[in-house]
């Protein structure tokens, strides 16, 4: 197991959220799926809840502010950023939608939310005393996120510009249109094409969680209020279902294929 305290590389997925009506109910359904623990923050942090493991954290789970009751209930990645205000700034310049401007969250860093052009959402997270996820790639964490949209040439053009990503195309021929981009020469995440035959479903950024078995993991979603959207099916990567929380999250949880030791 390795722990990361130092802040992520621009662009890198360094953290992901979710805001959930009751984050007590997601606490339990998370516990038994993934054996986190939690604290749960101060009246001024909305009670902002982090998961941990191996007491460090991993995610995040809130509930909406007051006026935002009703939000959709859902998983936010966020993309590490060196400068957030500087970085909205070109994102708004390049088609994307400000849905939250850049703001300070107290000594814990500063945050902003974007709709890319193809209206995907994502968070960008400056780091202050809270650098992001501080382990990965581990049963339990987040292993890898990827952005789905209509429109993949709009993506890879559009975080090509905002952090400087390069691409490794990964798409099968006649098979769904995919890469993988690379920050720095590192793997960091994956832009995908929605097809008709993938579904009739919005651009997003999806979260995979490791797990140590997908079937089990799979199983106990459902015995917890969840639903599985999509059976565990084998990949080369690993074996893999997509699944939704108890209010309607969707997220993907894996197997990996090189399944990492346990410290």
């Amino acid at each position: 197991m390795t722990i990361r305290h130092d802040p992520w590389p621009a662009g890198c997925p360094a953290w992901a959220d979710l805001m959930v009506p009751d984050r007590h109910a997601a606490r339990d359904f998370y516990s038994a799926l993934f054996g986190w623990e939690f604290t749960e923050g101060t009246p001024e942090t909305g009670y902002y809840m982090m998961a941990l493991k191996s007491g460090e954290p991993v995610v995040g789970i809130g509930e909406p502010l007051p006026g935002q009751e009703g939000s959709p209930s859902q998983w936010t990645v966020y993309l590490a950023s060196d400068d957030v205000a500087a970085d909205v700034e070109t994102a708004a310049a390049n088609g994307a939608t400000v849905l939250a401007p850049a703001m300070d969250v107290m000594e814990y860093g500063k945050m902003a939310v974007i709709a890319d052009p193809t209206g995907a959402v994502a968070g960008l997270w400056q780091s202050g005393t809270h650098t992001g996820a501080n382990i990965v790639a581990e049963p339990g964490t987040l292993v890898w996120t990827e952005q789905m949209s209509w429109d993949l040439e709009a993506a890879t053009s559009f975080f090509a510009t905002l952090f400087g990503y390069t691409y490794t195309d990964m798409s099968a021929p006649g098979g769904m249109q995919y890469v993988t981009f690379e920050i720095d020469g590192v793997t960091s995440g994956g832009l995908g094409q929605i097809t008709p035959e993938t579904g009739d479903v919005a651009p997003h950024w999806l979260a995979y969680f490791g797990v140590e078995d997908t079937d089990d993991a799979a199983a106990t979603v459902t015995e917890h209020g969840g639903t599985v959207l999509k059976p565990a099916w084998d990949t080369p990567f690993g074996r893999i279902a997509i699944v939704a929380g108890a209010v309607g999250e969707v997220f993907a949880i894996i197997r990996m294929a090189e399944q990492p030791d346990e410290a």
